[in-house]
């Protein structure tokens, strides 16, 4: 289902302010790694926000996710005294993380791996 206006403003809205908090909690350095708010989903009626994190150099993803839920009412917090002349209500914040970039180089890696074999058979003939 296609995302209306209203549901695009409110999750850039609120990309952006959840990137500011997690700056200032420091949430965005993690195990030496880097988190970043790759994107937030808002569903129709504007109650829940699924906030997609992408991992960059951090082994245990799920213990950063962990981290991040067990700081949910910190971030929520920010958030609201953050956003509250913009919107009547706060959306429900859920966290995921956002897997999209190991999809990308899993796939990389399967098109050279045939991209080789294509050229090792075409040297065998």
């Amino acid at each position: 289902m296609k995302e209306g206006k209203r549901q695009k403003q409110v999750s850039a809205l609120l990309r952006a302010e959840l990137s500011n908090i997690f700056q200032k909690l420091g949430l965005n350095i993690i195990q030496g790694g880097m988190v970043s708010i790759s994107s937030v989903k808002i569903t129709p009626d504007l109650f829940e926000a699924r906030v997609y994190l992408s991992f960059y150099q951090i082994a245990k993803q799920a213990d950063a996710l962990k981290l991040i839920e067990d700081r949910a009412w910190e971030i929520k917090r920010d958030l609201v005294s953050s956003i509250r002349n913009q919107l009547r209500s706060m959306p429900q914040l859920t966290f995921y993380i956002d897997d999209s970039l190991e999809y990308v180089d899993k796939m990389d890696a399967l098109f050279k791996e045939i991209n080789d074999h294509k050229h090792d058979t075409e040297n065998e003939s």
